[in-house]
């Protein structure tokens, strides 16, 4: 069986955040908490996955939350362009996941039903609900349903020989984590399941959330989905450019690997 290359590309990034924004039970509230953004490229010989979009300058504009990096320009390095992009797995259609749709005209979504009934649904009458998505990105998604490019799964699903989907929600109705076999085992892309290692070892949920059981529940599902829990990869924290070695730049970890060093994590 073959295995595939996964790349975590960092586009952006954010400082001025503390720990109570990372976490709803927390002593340290105040201390800061800094979280990064990734994407994620899956590539096997000639066959590449995209795993989210980020979110572009515009949307960077709107919400005063600057990127780094532009997600095309981002993922140049690896030699990808964005008509290369024909198959993208969206874990999740809020703003800094699915922000960038547009960008890669020739995909076709893998999505799970349950987030596109979430994102154009009567939960989304409520602000603080509807906060994390944008309407045009929500938009395009519908715009690539109606011209027949849209993969919905419902609950686990196989996107091609070694990558799975499997339903966690949580942090949103119809978030999925990706599983990949690797030359270290089965690989977890946890998104959203899991911001920070510290959510999913230490069983603090993330604040944002619409389901509290389905998120806890989810670190159950992670923890058994991964061949070993150091193979489980968190969405937003900075920990896995430390742990995980540099790749073709410096804003781009390769992770099928594994680790270089032991995960330590502090409260």
């Amino acid at each position: 069986m073959s295995v595939w290359e996964v790349h975590a590309i960092k586009y952006a990034d954010r400082s001025a955040r503390t720990r109570t924004d990372s976490f709803i039970f927390d002593d340290n509230h105040d201390q800061p908490h800094a979280m990064d953004y990734f994407i994620w490229l899956l590539r096997r010989d000639d066959e590449v996955i995209l795993i989210d979009t980020g979110y572009d300058a515009a949307e960077a504009a709107n919400r005063d939350r600057p990127i780094r990096h532009d997600p095309v320009r981002a993922l140049a390095p690896l030699g990808i362009t964005p008509g290369d992009i024909t198959q993208l797995i969206v874990t999740h259609l809020h703003y800094d996941h699915a922000g960038g749709l547009h960008l890669f005209p020739n995909a076709t979504l893998h999505l799970q039903a349950a987030e596109m009934a979430y994102a154009t649904g009567p939960c989304m009458c409520h602000d603080t609900l509807r906060m994390p998505f944008t309407a045009d990105h929500i938009c395009e998604a519908i715009k690539r349903l109606y011209s027949g490019r849209v993969i919905f799964y419902d609950g686990d699903g196989q996107v091609a020989d070694g990558v799975t989907v499997h339903c966690i929600g949580g942090h949103s109705r119809g978030l999925q984590a990706v599983r990949v076999r690797t030359q270290a085992g089965w690989m977890v892309l946890a998104s959203d399941a899991s911001h920070y290692y510290e959510n999913l070892w230490l069983r603090k949920p993330f604040p944002i959330v619409v389901d509290l059981q389905d998120m806890l529940d989810g670190f159950v599902t992670l923890e058994n989905l991964a061949s070993h829990r150091d193979l489980i990869v968190p969405g937003h924290d900075p920990l896995v450019r430390q742990v995980f070695p540099q790749g073709v730049a410096d804003h781009i970890s390769r992770l099928d690997k594994g680790p270089t060093r032991k995960i330590e994590i502090s409260s």
